[in-house]
């Protein structure tokens, strides 16, 4: 065996670990529209998409998790590729903005499917599930199926059952957009404590949104895209104040009051 050995993370003991998730060259042609996507996202990140609806925010997340196929490139997650992975057997989760919940099956089974596909749970799976269940605040909620709850509380079981999984990457399709504004807040609290793992490294996040504040108020980096492209990427905190680049100044509606 070499004497650097190869850590989790794609990377090498001593060394930076690999990005959570890098395009190259990634190419998608979405009807008569071509999509090229070059993006690396460094291990621990929180970056958000922003861009008009059909910019190719979503089809990037979906080309990620391996929902799509692109033409030509590459898409690496941890150092590994994993172009031709099926996305059950990528290291991700993804939450879309419809939760994905089994309507037949209650709160305890939607989780417990992160981890138990055949829903055949041992003591310690339980306990975990239980133990999910009670960190998104639904204690007591096992038996509720998703049409006893409200949108917040389904959410929260979408959330349990992606933090159980314990992945290293997420992938977020506008997930809380159809809540009121203090509730996808919370919801986002929420999701940068639960994305704090047990090695001490917080899992990465890919997070697709149309409301620029939360970006601001998340994410370390925001990628600004545009007919199918990224067109501008940088630090939260620069892309949002409309100086950045006039594209995303008129995304933003800013551009006036930097005339």
């Amino acid at each position: 065996m070499s004497q650097t050995a190869a850590n989790l993370d794609g990377g090498t003991v001593g060394e930076e670990p690999a990005p959570a998730l890098r395009l190259e060259g990634v190419r998608f042609a979405h009807g008569a529209a071509e999509m090229r996507f070059d993006l690396a996202v460094e291990a621990g990140e929180w970056l958000a998409l922003i861009g008009p609806s059909g910019a190719g925010k979503s089809t990037l997340l979906d080309l990620a998790a391996g929902f799509l196929t692109p033409a030509s490139g590459r898409i690496l997650i941890a150092g590994r590729d994993v172009t031709d992975i099926a996305p059950a057997e990528r290291p991700l989760s993804m939450l879309f903005q419809e939760n994905n919940l089994f309507p037949h099956l209650d709160a305890f089974r939607n989780v417990a499917l992160g981890i138990a596909p055949r829903l055949r749970v041992s003591k310690d799976e339980r306990a975990a599930v239980e133990g999910a269940l009670s960190a998104v605040g639904l204690d007591g909620y096992g038996k509720r199926l998703p049409a006893e709850m409200s949108g917040g509380e389904r959410q929260r079981v979408a959330l349990a059952r992606a933090f159980l999984r314990e992945r290293p990457l997420i992938l977020l399709d506008e997930p809380f957009a159809a809540l009121g504004p203090a509730l996808r807040a919370e919801m986002q609290a929420l999701l940068a404590r639960l994305r704090q793992r047990g090695d001490g490294r917080p899992a990465s996040v890919v997070m697709v949104t149309h409301h620029p504040e939360d970006a601001a108020e998340m994410a370390d980096r925001v990628a600004y895209l545009e007919d199918g492209e990224i067109a501008a990427l940088g630090p939260a905190a620069t892309m949002l104040s409309g100086t950045a680049d006039p594209r995303v100044s008129r995304y933003l509606g800013l551009a006036r009051k930097n005339v």
